[in-house]
């Protein structure tokens, strides 16, 4: 094989190994490695797609060769692809990309973030493991957690992660996990990733390897160019792919980014649980969603951030919880934490209000947005070039039903809003119809004497 950066006729095969942390990630982001050892496409500006399900062999040997070399061949050996659920080169190209974008040593692509989250733990808990979980998640993750591992003997232990003691003391013998997310889906809360570190890192400090729990961070929220939980202790990342690094509202996928001892495993689960991102799916993500996420990304929470102050100054609203407002509760924490490899600070595109009144008042200004709103649109999901907004107590994280809701803190009344590319004023311009016609509708009720600050 060709030497990193030099091959027989003079083109480029890409830069030799290291020196791509010359160059900025956003640079990065758009021209990836130029090429994988897994497939020569030195000659093709664009990254090219490969669309079969199984390879032809040639013989016998040749197959028994592709068995012996999964999951891992060693580096330099030219593959041998034979069906898409083991390895293509495509989603490859993609699993390249992102361990770099995270700062991490390997990736494997999932058909879904909820796919990558049961990968991540699968292969890290047994019947009779403990797996610490904040108290507030997604719903499909709080879902998992609650209504399947328990089935295959796991003990789920769900505790305020904002506070280290908090785990300290849930931490046992039994521990294989502490998983959350950061920005907490909805509510935004910015959890301290390398003050939990230290707490597992005395944990594990006298245990075998087998024995040993590993921090687990949902970085969909924040992305890696918002965020590298990595660089701050966390030891694996789970992301769904399917929101701002994807972008555009079309594929779905999964990613979880973890050092080299998990990978082989990693890949093992997904060949035999099957949950594979198709070809596809990768080649969007690959050529389309991380090219362009930098300047997405900042063109999105500069937008928020508008929305976000024009929201906090408006006498219906109750509170706004943004990590680009001076009132964040977490903003000594955010500013250390959500930071792009190049150095600035990313408060994200995410904002979580309340309303005045609560429940009642949310419903009806959803409802009316659906109905009259141009540039908002009513759909759960997050992170698309279209600003979409939710109620996570009745659709998002409905499955933590109300004792769920209650115990993780989650306002029933609380709307979720994902900021995309539109103009600030027309997104403010649909808030202000809704905000007059909720007042004309339900009158003083909507208003309180009082604000709750942030």
């Amino acid at each position: 094989m060709a030497e990193r950066g030099k091959d027989k006729s003079g083109m480029g095969a890409g830069l030799p190994e290291g020196r791509e942390k010359e160059y900025t990630h956003q640079s990065h982001y758009i021209h990836g490695r130029m090429m994988s050892w897994k497939w020569d496409f030195r000659h093709h500006v664009v990254p090219p797609i490969s669309q079969s399900v199984t390879y032809r062999l040639y013989s016998s040997s040749r197959g028994a060769m592709g068995f012996e070399r999964f999951p891992e061949p060693k580096e330099g050996e030219p593959p041998v692809y034979i069906y898409d659920r083991l390895d293509e080169p495509t989603r490859a190209m993609l699993e390249e990309n992102l361990a770099f974008a995270h700062g991490g040593e390997v990736a494997v692509c999932f058909a879904s973030g909820m796919a990558a989250i049961a990968a991540a733990l699968g292969v890290l808990v047994r019947a009779g493991d403990r797996i610490i979980a904040h108290r507030l998640l997604y719903g499909c993750t709080h879902s998992l957690l609650e209504n399947w591992l328990p089935r295959l003997g796991v003990e789920v232990v769900r505790v305020d992660l904002n506070s280290p003691d908090e785990l300290d003391q849930a931490l046992n013998h039994r521990t294989r996990a502490v998983y959350l997310e950061t920005p907490v889906n909805p509510d935004l809360d910015v959890i301290d990733i390398a003050a939990l570190r230290a707490v597992v890192d005395e944990y594990n400090a006298d245990r075998a390897p087998e024995e040993r729990a590993y921090l687990i961070v949902d970085n969909t929220f924040a992305t890696p160019y918002g965020q590298q939980p990595l660089r701050h202790g966390a030891h694996m990342v789970v992301e769904s792919l399917t929101k701002d690094v994807g972008g555009f509202g079309t594929v779905m996928g999964g990613v979880v980014v973890a050092p080299r001892e998990l990978y082989d495993d990693l890949r093992i689960f997904r060949k035999d649980f099957g949950g594979v991102m198709a070809p596809m799916s990768a080649w969007n993500i690959l050529v389309y969603g991380l090219p362009t996420l930098p300047v997405r990304l900042h063109a999105q929470q500069e937008t928020a951030r508008k929305v976000a102050t024009w929201l906090e100054n408006h006498p219906l609203v109750r509170e706004v919880r943004y990590p680009g407002l001076a009132s964040f509760p977490d903003l000594e924490v955010a500013k250390r934490q959500m930071v792009s490899p190049d150095g600035d600070y990313m408060p994200g595109f995410l904002i979580y209000f309340t309303l005045h009144g609560g429940l009642e008042p949310a419903r009806a200004l959803l409802d009316f947005l659906a109905r009259e709103a141009y540039s908002i649109t009513l759909a759960v999901s997050l992170g698309q070039v279209k600003t979409l907004i939710e109620l996570p107590s009745a659709m998002t994280h409905a499955a933590l039903g109300e004792e769920g809701i209650t115990e993780g803190g989650l306002e029933p009344g609380g709307i979720r809003l994902s900021v995309g590319l539109e103009n600030p004023d027309d997104l403010i311009r649909d808030f202000e119809r809704g905000f007059d016609w909720l007042r004309a509708e339900l009158g003083e009720r909507t208003l309180s004497p009082q604000r709750r600050s942030g």
